[in-house]
């Protein structure tokens, strides 16, 4: 009987463990980190089209900016030199001598070069894209912000935006440009002087939605700055938001900047620009293609693939997509 009782001791103590009460540790979750971004890039890299469309836009980019670094493009290089006038790429390479990239184009009406033309003309297009939507970008998101949290600044706000959205932004800036003359940062002022407004109106909206939600008003009881409040409460969680505007921004604004130039609105002459290529080859792209659709082809890529890959880090940046 004895045995017994010590037997059923011994088992007691092998199934019960006594633990301390550490209130520190008590605290403590067992789980792993979380990281929103490691998380947004995981579903964002699920797809491999998405890989795809990274590796062409790598592609163009090192085109873009590294080749006119090494071949300065130069539109009236063989201005003098009839016989270079456009020639189709066999012919160009013909009477250069042999096989070259610099020809493997054709040359333009003045015997230019279309290769180094389409990529000194990208560059101009992609760093215009990129300046206009940053400054546009931040004016818009942070005026927006305030001006949908604070109602003395909805006042005002209302009738700059009522103003400014009757006048067709086409218009605006073809007056802008006449007015300050053309030119590369000239075109950039003229497309983000009144930009913002339209980007700001709509983050105005989508405040409006968050700002009375429970977590801001406990914030504004505390006394919390305004600032605070915007830059802490609202604005983290319009990242999905913000990511889908940017995506539409950037290839808006090489699609603005081919179309102005196309019409003969923004950069000047000794700025090249795709959309100048375009129109200078338009009357006479049946009979030298190789002029009007390289320079259609570059523009329509990097817009799409912009367009594509900015829908789709705005679909993974959505939380929802995170389950």
């Amino acid at each position: 009987m004895a045995n017994n009782v010590n037997v059923k001791a011994v088992n007691e103590d092998e199934l019960f463990t006594f633990i301390n009460n550490d209130s520190i540790e008590s605290e403590k979750i067992i789980a792993p980190r979380y990281s929103y971004w490691k998380s947004v890039f995981r579903v964002f890299f699920r797809k491999k089209t998405n890989w795809v469309m990274l590796g062409i836009l790598a592609l163009l980019l090192i085109c873009t900016f590294v080749i006119p670094v090494f071949c300065n493009y130069d539109p009236n290089e063989n201005v003098t030199v009839a016989t270079m006038f456009n020639q189709s790429p066999v012919n160009a390479m013909k009477a250069t001598g042999g096989f070259s990239f610099k020809w493997c184009l054709g040359s333009g009406q003045l015997g230019n070069s279309i290769f180094y033309g389409i990529w000194a003309s990208a560059r101009t297009s992609l760093l215009l894209a990129v300046i206009c939507a940053a400054i546009n970008m931040t004016v818009g998101i942070l005026m927006g912000a305030v001006w949908g949290y604070s109602k003395a600044v909805d006042k005002v706000m209302l009738v700059v935006y009522s103003i400014i959205a009757n006048i067709p932004y086409i218009l605006m800036i073809s007056v802008l440009v006449y007015v300050i003359g053309a030119g590369f940062w000239s075109f950039v002022f003229a497309l983000t002087i009144t930009g913002w407004v339209s980007i700001s109106y709509f983050f105005r909206t989508q405040v409006l939605i968050i700002r009375d939600r429970e977590y801001s008003l406990a914030s504004r009881c505390l006394g919390t700055p305004i600032t605070r409040i915007v830059s802490k409460n609202i604005l983290p969680f319009l990242t999905s938001v913000i990511v889908t505007l940017l995506a539409t921004e950037l290839p808006s604004y090489i699609s603005m900047e081919v179309f102005l130039s196309f019409i003969g609105v923004g950069l000047s002459a000794s700025v090249p620009s795709l959309g100048r290529m375009i129109q200078e080859a338009q009357t006479a792209f049946l009979s030298y293609p190789w002029e009007f659709w390289p320079p259609v082809a570059i523009a329509s890529l990097l817009t799409i693939i912009l367009y594509v890959l900015g829908q789709n880090l705005a679909d993974a940046s959505d939380p929802r997509t995170h389950m």
